[in-house]
């Protein structure tokens, strides 16, 4: 009998394996710095020349990622040390290396701008245009990282006076409600309830983002609550290329559900129609994203959270109508032109002695707009609702990429913004590395085939 031998396609812990020039050459290769060179680029042909290669002090951050340096002095230390990883960098001999301090300069002009920001959108575009990233679902979850920052001294309240007892007159219930709405129109957006996400721009989600870093809690897996103060990273991956199609970073403390509109609106700016399905956990499970979902045509595949729920008598824990003996309707179909999900009668019924009886009912048909929550296009308890839904992991997947290759915990810049530059460069080397690693199956496949 013939040995069937496998192909054995090229992952990431392979490319990180190779020789460093080879994986210097086949990250950098992918990624377009024209939108950042053009920040330190001279506006006129006057004046002194620039004294520092920033082209290759870029590409020196990318290298410092992917060789897991911890600092920028080390990075210094090791670029006067090895003449080949300065030559690797883009350095020429002529080139001084530049202090820690111009690397300090360097992010902080590149945090007040969006120039990384159109760097990923040109990787992604140009994953899109050589066909790695197809029409496949986003899964959205968020993962945390700690801040360099140290956290203030929390303020100690003063006891507030005691509140009156008894009714409150005309004038005081007056004065309560004007101070409510002060306060309500003084919060910003992610203050607010998240629908109110709905009718903002993106321009408007993305600037008012909190950076700042915050106490964040979170239940890890035996139920108990782990703390942790720095920030959030949002990501929405594509489930089959696993790509970073589009990334937030907040504050610890902002809840995951408000990340996910925004993230969702830019994907619909950019890459309208190109997705099937947004898959998300319970901790996304409010009506306000099923309805940004809905406006996109993206089948929702949430896990439902219930929220002191008692049982909802005649459904079964899926939301399926069930019959007068409790056996539950199957989901059948989805009619998108009226949007209603259809229900068949049980399998029970071929043996139910109630199946002739005027009492039980062959086909049940929900509208979406019951409750959006409950009833999806994609019925909850259905196979093909769960074979979705197995696609999550893809993000969780990227999660421990990001930390296990990346170097996305070792932040080393205080405030929140140099440390979006931080993510920015991480998330960006990400993507990078996964272009470089399709391109080198595409490239084995073709010699294959070939041969």
């Amino acid at each position: 009998m013939p040995i069937i031998r496998q192909d054995c396609l090229f992952d990431m812990q392979e490319l990180f394996e190779m020789e460093p020039t080879h994986r210097f050459n086949a990250i950098f290769s992918t990624l377009e710095l024209a939108p950042l060179l053009l920040i330190f680029d001279k506006k006129t042909r006057r004046g002194a020349p620039r004294e520092l290669n920033y082209g290759a002090m870029i590409y020196s951050l990318i290298a410092r990622v992917v060789e897991r340096i911890p600092t920028i002095k080390l990075l210094v230390k090791r670029l006067n040390e090895d003449p080949f990883f300065r030559f690797d960098c883009g350095f020429i001999l002529s080139d001084n290396v530049p202090s820690e301090a111009s690397y300090s300069r360097m992010i902080t002009t590149i945090s007040e701008t969006d120039a990384m920001t159109k760097v990923q959108d040109v990787l992604i575009a140009q994953a899109i245009q050589e066909g790695y990233i197809t029409e496949e679902s986003l899964a959205i979850d968020a993962t945390h990282f700690e801040a360099r920052d140290k956290p203030e001294a929390s303020v100690k309240k003063e006891k507030s006076a005691p509140k009156k007892r008894g009714r409150k007159s005309k004038n005081e219930q007056e004065e309560w409600q004007e101070a409510k709405q002060k306060r309500e129109a003084e919060k910003t957006i992610y203050e607010k309830e998240i629908v109110h996400q709905l009718n903002e721009s993106v321009e408007t989600l993305m600037n008012e983002m909190p950076l700042a870093p915050k106490w964040g809690v979170k239940k890890n897996s035996d139920g108990k609550n782990t703390f942790w103060f720095g920030y959030k990273g949002h990501l929405a991956v594509s489930t089959e290329s696993q790509y970073i199609v589009r990334s937030l970073m907040s504050s610890g403390s902002l809840n995951d559900g408000k990340a996910a509109i925004p993230l969702l609106k830019q994907i619909q700016q950019s890459m309208p129609g190109k997705f099937q399905a947004g898959l998300m956990d319970k901790g996304y499970d409010y009506t306000a994203i099923y309805q940004q979902l809905r406006s996109m045509n993206l089948h929702a595949v949430i896990a439902y959270n219930p929220r002191n729920e008692g049982e909802i008598i005649g459904f079964d824990e899926h939301f399926a109508p069930t019959c007068v003996r409790e056996h539950s309707y199957r989901y059948d179909s989805y009619d998108a032109k009226y949007e209603t999900l259809k229900y068949s009668h049980p399998k029970e019924c071929a043996t139910c002695p109630l199946k002739d009886d005027s009492v039980c009912q062959k086909v049940y048909k929900i509208k979406r707009s019951v409750d959006l929550r409950k009833y999806t296009s994609i019925a909850r308890g259905s196979l093909i609702w769960a074979l979705f839904y197995k696609q999550r992991s893809a993000v969780e997947r990227v999660n421990a990429y990001l930390k296990e290759y990346f170097d996305l915990n070792n932040v080393r810049h205080r405030t929140g913004k140099k440390a979006k530059i931080h993510f920015q460069f991480v998330t960006l080397i990400y993507k990078a590395s996964r272009l470089a690693i399709d391109r080198f199956n595409s490239a084995k496949k073709a010699y294959l085939t070939a041969a």
